[in-house]
């Protein structure tokens, strides 16, 4: 790669920086670059590779017609600093239409929605071809946290674990989360807890704060020797039912055997269905996606028990349902109320009161 200095360059935006380290440590396995025509037809009318193995949406380098027209069998990836990050062996360029690929992945073609505003905010040409890597992004947080798919494969290994269930999440974990991985437990050797560090949209909570949400609940209400936590670095698209597939098939690749679908896995707004994701799990062969999903029903704190519960494990009617949502519990951080210990651990609200309350916006 001695001469990738004198080379097309392209730069890259937060997302595609996150895909492309993804597919260099093997978290976005098969794919070894960016999708070409054949695929990205393909996967955007059938969720599927142009070979028939199953994935949900769309990879592509999307750049703007000048930077495609500079590009010819090779192209530098660079950050926003300039830095080169990879070299691309570009094999065809192609343009694909926005609108129907926000339709299929994103059920809207709506920009209010993020994931369809950070696909209109991109180029209308795409390059594809593999990627050969020059220098990973330099991260500098979260540094002891951010392990490769072959580091979190070695270490199941090595803790004896031969079923692991993976936990995605782009919120501080509550009461409803806890009981899902808990549950799980039960069933499996041990729990990879991942969330998602990559682009959010601007009102999810930061992920340097939910990173202490998660640590503090790990470290007081989790066995040590049977969870793991490790952050995943993908950017967030907000495509309901096909990211909560691509949130599973990337889990694979980091070991898993199992997969945590709750209720509106990757949701936003009204876009989707509460189990919408777990119906498309459905739609797939036994097996075909290599790792198993767990479904869960919506859980609640049940007045009547005095604890977790879900429609399967409790009578409690409505009223001795205790749930909350998002948008309430930022209201309460707004006017500076104690968040209820039915909703979560008292030492994840104090850094949710702590860090949050001072930046939360209307």
């Amino acid at each position: 790669m001695n001469d990738a200095a004198s080379l097309p360059r392209v730069a890259l935006n937060e997302w595609q920086i996150s895909d492309l380290d993804m597919i260099a440590v093997g978290a976005m396995s098969p794919l070894t670059g960016f999708m070409g025509s054949k695929d990205y037809k393909s996967v955007v009318e059938g969720m599927r590779l142009a070979n028939g193995t199953a994935w949900p949406f769309p990879i592509t380098l999307r750049v703007d017609r000048e930077t495609a027209s500079k590009v010819r069998d090779r192209a530098a990836l660079a950050g926003p600093d300039g830095k080169i990050l990879a070299v691309m062996d570009v094999v065809e360029k192609f343009e694909g239409d926005k609108r129907l690929e926000a339709r299929s992945v994103f059920r809207t073609d709506e920009e209010a929605h993020p994931g369809v505003a950070a696909l209109y905010s991109q180029g209308d040409m795409m390059l594809a071809g593999d990627i050969h890597v020059v220098a990973r992004p330099q991260q500098t947080d979260f540094l002891s946290y951010r392990i490769d798919p072959a580091d979190t494969r070695a270490k199941f290994a090595e803790l004896g674990w031969r079923t692991i269930v993976g936990f995605q999440t782009r919120n501080p974990i509550h009461r409803a989360h806890e009981y899902l991985i808990k549950c799980a437990l039960e069933i499996v050797d041990g729990a990879l807890v991942h969330p998602l560090v990559g682009a959010t949209k601007s009102d999810d909570i930061p992920a340097t704060t939910r990173m202490r949400c998660y640590e503090a609940l790990l470290n007081n209400y989790f066995p040590r020797d049977r969870t793991m936590l490790a952050v995943f670095p993908a950017a967030m698209r907000y495509a309901g039912p096909r990211e909560a597939i691509f949130h599973a098939i990337a889990r694979k690749n980091y070991g898993c055997t199992h997969f945590i679908v709750g209720r509106d896995h990757a949701g936003v707004g009204k876009y989707y269905g509460t189990y919408d994701a777990q119906k498309l799990f459905s739609e797939f062969k036994d097996g075909e996606l290599g790792i198993t999903p767990f479904m869960f029903e919506n859980s609640f704190w049940c007045k009547k028990s005095g604890g977790m519960a879900t429609s399967k494990t409790s009578n409690a009617g409505p009223e001795d349902r205790f749930m909350l949502s998002g948008t309430q519990v930022r209201e309460m951080l707004r006017s500076g109320a104690e968040i209820p210990v039915e909703f979560t651990r008292p030492e994840v609200a104090q850094i949710l009161m702590e860090d949050v309350r001072p930046t939360v916006s209307a």
